[in-house]
């Protein structure tokens, strides 16, 4: 077979690299290992905002047809990236702060980070302006799941409270105790 790009049903582009079996390997060479672990993280990050996905484990090697198969089996080649190879790229996601452990203190399970954080806080403090929620308290809820779709529908709690506490050192937003838990006021920018 060569190499060619191939695109999935969901619409995603796979470099040509999906195509090389030794893509699926952890490599013995560690200066080729560098650029497999690049190339496998740059498609994670992409593949991960196409998909609008935030949570990789390391059983979703294992989870055919689940929402990372796409990327993490290629059947054309009839190969599949094994779990113990899957999670040290988990692990040179959170070395290069692209992803967090999530939850903490456990390292199967993280927060792929394909806007960083800090991106997130700008995405968020302009939705509460356009949308004139400045000044308003707002639960969580409300912003991940807004009565209309937003860039913001669905983002996890943790990512969620991140952003807002990035605001918050700037203060451009606040977080209030609310009867049934968290909200948070928005402010202008000064």
């Amino acid at each position: 077979m060569s190499l060619s790009p191939h695109t999935t049903p969901s619409g995603f582009l796979l470099p040509s690299i999906h195509s090389a079996p030794p893509f699926f390997t952890q490599q013995p060479n560690p200066a080729t290992q560098a650029i497999v672990e690049e190339q496998w993280i740059r498609l994670l990050l992409s593949y991960a905002r196409h998909r609008k996905l935030f949570t990789l484990r390391v059983d979703d090697s294992e989870d055919k047809g689940g929402e990372w198969d796409e990327v993490l089996r290629n059947e054309r080649i009839n190969r599949r990236i094994q779990s113990a190879y899957l999670s040290k790229l988990i692990a040179k996601l959170v070395e290069k702060n692209v992803a967090a452990y999530d939850p903490p203190r456990q390292t199967r399970s993280v927060l792929v980070y394909w806007r960083l954080p800090e991106e997130w806080a700008e995405t968020l403090h302009q939705w509460a302006d356009s949308t004139g929620q400045m000044n308003t308290i707002l639960t969580f809820y409300e912003i991940t799941d807004p009565p209309v779709p937003s860039p913001l529908s669905n983002v996890p709690l943790p990512l969620l409270r991140t952003a807002i506490t990035i605001l918050a050192k700037t203060n451009r937003a606040q977080i209030i105790a609310i009867p049934d838990g968290e909200g948070v006021r928005f402010f202008p920018s000064k």
